[in-house]
Formats: C-alpha cells, structure tokens, sequence
C-alpha cells in the first residue's frame, strides 16, 4: 500500500527528507520540526509519513511487520518519483528505516540520487533483550488502550482512563492528540491489534546487520537520548567495536528523553544538520 503521507516545502525541491514517526503515533507528530526543518535548509522538502495502520494509512493487508512497512515506503518511493535522499525514524519508525536502508544498499537504491543517509533515533538495533511483554512500557499502554471503551463522549476520558492505570499525565495527554471523531464520538486513529503485531516484530528484528555492513554508499546516524533507558551495556559495546571512521556514527542527544523531537528538538535540529553536512 501507499501510505499516506502530507508534504510540507516546495514540490519541486531537489531533496527530499522523509520522517517516520514511532508506534502509536502518526506523520503529524513530526508537524513543526518538518516546518522548521524546511524553513532552515532551502532546496529541501520534507514528507511526513503515516505508517500502516495508524493516522490515514488504514486498510493494509497483513503481515504487520518491518518489512511490510519497508515494503509500503517503496510504494511511496515509486508515487514520489524515489526515495529520499534523507530518511529520518524515531523509536519504531528507526528500525523502519534501517530495514529500508537494508533493502535500498542489496538494489543498489543508495548514494547520489538516492537514498544517502539514515538517521535512527533512540531505537536499539537489536532484539528486545528478555520478555518485552513483561517490562516495555508501551506493551502496556497497549492493553491499558485496548480496555477503554469506544467511542469516547471527550478527549480528556483517555486521560482518566489513563492515569487511573498509573501513567503519567503527559503520556496520557500526547495519547488524546491520536484521536479522530466519526460523528458517534471519539476513536483511535490507529489499529490496535496491528500495532500490538508490529511492535512484537520491532522487539524481535535484529538490524545489526545492517548497520554493520551498510554498504559503500550509505551513511547510518544513531542518535542516543541522555536520558533513555533503552541502551544495554552490550549494544553500546556494539557500537564502540565499529570502524571509528566508518559510515555508521552513534550520537549522545543531550538534555532529552526517549521523545528526541519533542525534548530537545533545536539540539536535534542542529545534529542533523550538522552531521547531514547541511550546516
């Protein structure tokens, strides 16, 4: 499937950045840093991306993994006339983008032209160590989302909802902006079941591989938050064991948590730029 998607800068720009949000959430998440990304490098558009099953990007066929949704970014690659030049995913949408990045450098889809550099913020590449059903937060809040009653009569009930479960009250207000109303009340907009089948597959996938062995013409940045808990000893000593001048950097985001974009979006900005030769 194609999946939705909104463009923000102009049509005819010569370079593309696409931006992958993470599960649960939807290409709108990436609304102002998009505007601001744009506003700052001329010459350049950006495309927010719904991946299958959430915002717009409804009615996809199963599977629901990685793949199928590396699968869907090439059928936006096809209706946009390639891929980017710049691929950008947060927590879930990283693996997405290594798992795109895998496939472009095995079709040679990689370099000038194409698809030249990666950034994967704050998702770990390997597996999920231990039983993710057990100790992933997000493994919660999907069952804690998949007991409240639809629809809803307000926005706030999710809030209720939510912090009677024992989130936070941050949480459980970023949760009420992936509402819709369909004229009987308010619904998620994303598919639940899907999501609990895609995240399984995100705590599954292995894409050391592709970092690893990324290919001559492709550039991977991975970007750490400071304050993550997502990073084990062993994938950390992964990365130090990497070739230091090599096409694979890891960066240390200062100042942030797990939401990079959100917790310090101007030191983001600034790495990416910077790291993407764009400053």
């Amino acid at each position: 499937m194609i999946p939705a998607h909104h463009r923000t800068g102009p049509p005819d720009a010569p370079h593309t950045a696409w931006f992958l949000h993470g599960i649960l959430g939807s290409g709108a998440n990436w609304r102002g840093f998009g505007r601001r990304f744009v506003e700052r490098n001329p010459g350049w558009s950006a495309v927010l991306v719904d991946l299958r099953n959430h915002g717009d990007s409804t009615g996809a066929a199963p599977p629901h993994t990685l793949a199928a949704c590396a699968d869907d970014l090439w059928e936006l690659a096809g209706a946009l006339g390639g891929p980017p030049a710049l691929l950008i995913g947060h927590s879930f949408g990283g693996k997405v983008a290594l798992t795109f990045a895998g496939q472009a450098a095995r079709l040679g889809a990689t370099g000038p032209g194409a698809l030249a550099r990666v950034w994967v913020l704050d998702a770990f590449p390997g597996p999920w160590p231990g039983r993710p059903e057990d100790d992933a937060e997000v493994v919660a809040v999907i069952g804690a989302l998949s007991r409240i009653p639809q629809p809803l009569a307000a926005r706030e009930d999710v809030v209720t909802h939510l912090t009677a479960a024992g989130f936070s009250v941050g949480l459980a207000r970023w949760m009420t902006t992936n509402l819709r109303h369909d004229g009987t009340g308010y619904r998620w907009r994303f598919d639940l079941l899907a999501a609990r089948e895609m995240i399984a597959d995100y705590f599954r996938a292995d894409l050391w591989p592709v970092l690893e062995d990324p290919g001559p013409d492709l550039h991977i940045d991975v970007v750490r938050a400071a304050h993550s808990m997502r990073w084990s000893d062993p994938e950390l000593a992964r990365f130090a064991a990497l070739p230091p001048d090599g096409p694979v950097r890891l960066h240390l985001l200062p100042d942030s948590g797990h939401w990079v974009h959100v917790d310090n979006p101007d030191g983001l900005m600034e790495l990416i730029e910077a790291g993407s030769g764009l400053r």
